[in-house]
């Protein structure tokens, strides 16, 4: 997660009964974590030179994200600053400090060392003259300032920290009268909330979509899921069940178009899966282009004029993809129908499964439920010296037939045997090594957890909405969700029913997995809008374009 997300695309559809069209809104946004002021979080992070030229090749506006993009903050950061705003404001009012400096104690009068005793009488002297700004050169005089005129003026002035266009920074003295000294601190109290509001910024977004309970569709998305709730939510956890109960918290229905077209039905119908090919596929024949009509005040989009990797175009065409496919199963039903919504059960089996890459095995990441189990009896786990290659494991398992090496770190991979008679052959002549180690992958897996229990880690419990409730009102606060119902094996024949009706089989494209059945829960309520969402990730390439 060392990489920034710089632009983010939203796009929602909304299905006009009256016209048989889907409105579409799409939305582009630039976002960068601008501080907002010296406490507020200084972010770095990291992006690849060969991701900064493909985008400048495609037209990237730069000088957009770095001096126009939308600031944020995620939850913890906001609530922090908000904690430490309020802790600088009680202590002011408790005579101990400043709003926009906290001193150890002012009870007394300042020790003012003998150096810098002029400065601190023609402060005063001013003081007695006019309201005046003062500049500080040092920190340390500025904190005699602040202690020797709350000593000395416990009434009758108003100080603060102000600070320029141009972030100069002054502190400004001003003789006040009781009403109009807590007339001002009133101000600059609602000054900074409303700061730190502009500050939470493009996370506001985020979170009201979260709110929504909406179906948020992307292409290739685990990435983009990943990216979005790290920067604008929480840290991701490391643990996966933990990832999988925060994102049904952050995303209650989420759907993969790039696994809906790798899955049957459509896996026989469509031959590359990339997003832009996609979108040229499920315009043709067994499949229908949906008839849209861009809102008014709108950006419009034109297909035949291609923007990828444009964040508000693909996920245009994401939501495009969706609908086209999620119509197509509207051909299953008896009589057929042109217009699938989606809280179709048609479309429930694609619920929260977010598409695996280079994972032969398992397809998917199923973030409401267990994943699913393959066999792995033909996989084996080799430990050895930090000087092996690949071409040393090809070379000691070269007498077992063909085989595919997964590395997971220096000293460790995942070697997959094509012949599983082989196994235990290969076992047995390791026995006696010195050099390497090899268990079969079932014996890895019950030392790992083993290795959890030894350790003492227990899986966290997340509260109902995933996170801890700051003390303070906050308009920006997740709302509280149900887990969406868990998703069942299906059978590979065709729908036969719609929504409100008893659930019929669909086609998963998955039957020969062992698949647990997910404890059922609370449904989600929605209103019929989709929100494909795409934004550019790592380092700067959309993610949501890989094939």
């Amino acid at each position: 997660m060392d990489f920034l997300l710089f632009q983010f695309g939203i796009c929602t559809f909304k299905y006009d009964q009256t016209k048989s069209k889907y409105i579409t809104k799409p939305f582009n946004f630039y976002v960068f974590p601008k501080p907002f002021n010296r406490t507020s979080p200084d972010l770095k992070f990291i992006c690849q030179s060969s991701s900064i030229d493909f985008l400048a090749s495609q037209g990237f506006d730069f000088n957009k994200v770095f001096c126009q993009g939308i600031p944020y903050l995620n939850q913890e950061e906001e609530v922090q600053l908000r904690e430490q705003s309020e802790e600088r404001r009680h202590q002011h009012a408790n005579g101990v400090g400043t709003p926009s400096f906290i001193s150890p104690s002012s009870k007394g009068p300042a020790h003012v060392p003998e150096e810098h005793k002029d400065f601190i009488n023609r402060v005063i002297f001013y003081l007695f003259l006019i309201a005046f700004f003062c500049s500080f050169p040092t920190r340390f005089q500025r904190k005699l300032i602040y202690q020797t005129l709350n000593w000395k003026f416990p009434k009758g002035i108003h100080v603060e920290t102000v600070e320029t266009e141009k972030k100069e920074r002054y502190i400004q003295v001003i003789k006040v009268d009781d009403e109009e000294r807590k007339r001002r601190e009133q101000q600059k109290r609602e000054r900074e909330q409303e700061e730190l509001n502009d500050a939470v910024g493009f996370s506001r977004v985020i979170h009201a979509i979260s709110k929504s309970g909406k179906l948020v569709v992307g292409h290739n998305m685990l990435l983009d899921v990943m990216h979005t709730i790290h920067q604008f939510y929480c840290p991701l956890p490391e643990d996966l069940q933990d990832f999988k109960e925060v994102t049904m918290c952050v995303f209650p229905r989420l759907l993969d178009t790039k696994l809906m077209a790798s899955t049957l039905p459509f896996k026989e119908l469509i031959t590359n899966t990339s997003l832009a090919e996609l979108e040229k596929q499920v315009k043709e024949s067994p499949f229908k282009s949906p008839q849209v009509e861009t809102a008014e005040g709108f950006h419009s989009y034109d297909t035949a004029q291609q923007q990828l990797h444009e964040a508000g175009y693909d996920a245009y065409i994401t939501g495009l993809c969706f609908v086209s496919m999620a119509n197509y199963l509207g051909s299953f039903l008896t009589p057929p129908k042109a217009y699938i919504s989606p809280h179709s059960k048609l479309v429930e089996p694609f619920f929260n499964k977010l598409f695996l890459m280079r994972i032969i095995d398992i397809p998917y990441l199923n973030v409401t439920g267990p994943d699913l189990q393959p066999k792995r009896d033909h996989v084996l786990f080799v430990t050895f010296p930090k000087e092996w290659k690949t071409s040393d494991l090809y070379q000691l398992f070269s007498a077992f037939g063909n085989i595919q090496v997964s590395w997971l770190d220096d000293t460790s991979a995942f070697v997959s045997l094509s012949q599983t008679d082989q196994v235990q052959i290969a076992m047995n002549t390791s026995r006696y090594a010195e050099s390497y180690r090899i268990q079969t992958y079932a014996e890895y897996v019950k030392g790992k957890h083993q290795n959890k229990e030894k350790l003492g880690q227990t899986p966290k419990s997340w509260g109902e909405d995933g996170w801890r409730k700051p003390h303070y009102a906050s308009a920006t606060s997740a709302a509280t969700f149900g887990y969406p119902r868990g998703l069942r094996k299906r059978s590979i024949s065709p729908v036969q029913g719609e929504q409100g009706s008893a659930d019929a089989p669909v086609t998963d494209g998955w039957s020969n997995y062992s698949y647990p059945d997910s404890a059922g829960s609370k449904k989600m309520k929605t209103d019929g809008v989709y929100s494909a969402c795409s934004h550019t990730a790592d380092g700067f390439r959309d993610s949501m374009c890989s094939g």
